[in-house]
């Protein structure tokens, strides 16, 4: 029995694979449960590979060599399900400068349709700092909004996942500068922040209300992602109204979709 209503999403672009070491779960599995939830376009963005020159082997990210499977059983997939669904391939990304390019070539020779920014570190997992650990550091704080910025300012990216992932826990008022900074550059470029369904329904520190007061005051639009790493999330109403009840009481414009945006 189908549990679509319309008190859930009807597009979703984040989503993972067993490919990157920890989600869990077959793709048509993930497609049988949004088809089955409502979900008319929904999107895999598994973390993007990465193509180190120093033999390193990366615990959370798909390798390059896994990259057609993924096309293909995606297209497979898009292929049998076009009656029930819209699917795409994308990829959530880190903004590291010095692999963007090749990246990016390699996302266009695969025909990808879309990346989301999630910058979970501040280079790469083995040399820069997780943007979700707790710190004091200003610089920390920066150097995440200017990475972002930066790489927003390609163009190619649909929009930010978490952006409150950064978790900066010293002075409030240093916080308020960089953040809303972040958010008025992010305005002027029209790309969504995301509310994250994952961070939510697992007690995370992210959504944090304090970002959101601050994307309430700079006017910024949002969407909700999932964020999925099983089917259960794909599943998970109440962390999705809990998203939605952030921005109802700061008043914030949520998107029924992001509009995706061609890499180029």
């Amino acid at each position: 029995m189908s549990q679509s209503n319309e008190k859930f999403m009807t597009a979703n672009f984040h989503a993972h694979t067993f490919r990157c070491q920890h989600a869990y779960g077959t793709e048509r599995e993930y497609v049988e449960t949004a088809i089955e939830m409502g979900i008319k376009k929904f999107g895999f963005s598994d973390h993007v590979f990465c193509p180190f020159k120093n033999g390193e082997v990366s615990g959370m990210r798909m390798k390059l060599s896994e990259v057609e499977d993924y096309v293909h059983t995606i297209e497979q997939l898009r292929q049998e399900y076009k009656n029930d669904i819209e699917l795409y391939i994308g990829f959530e990304t880190e903004y590291m400068r010095a692999f963007y390019e090749e990246q990016v070539k390699i996302c266009k020779d695969y025909g990808i349709d879309y990346l989301i920014m999630g910058q979970h570190f501040l280079g790469t997992e083995f040399d820069g700092p997780y943007a979700g650990t707790p710190t004091e550091d200003e610089k920390v704080l920066s150097t995440y909004v200017e990475l972002v910025l930066e790489g927003m300012q390609t163009g190619n990216f649909t929009y930010l996942a978490h952006p409150d992932l950064i978790h900066y826990i010293g002075d409030s008022k240093i916080y308020d500068k960089h953040m809303r900074y972040m958010c008025e550059e992010m305005k002027k470029m029209d790309i969504p922040l995301e509310l994250n369904m994952l961070g939510m329904a697992t007690g995370r520190h992210y959504p944090n209300e304090t970002f959101w007061k601050i994307v309430s005051e700079v006017g910024n639009k949002a969407v909700v992602g999932i964020d999925a790493h099983d089917t259960n999330i794909i599943q998970n109403i109440n962390a999705y109204k809990n998203c939605i009840n952030i921005a109802k009481k700061y008043k914030i414009e949520v998107l029924n979709e992001a509009k995706l945006r061609k890499i180029s």
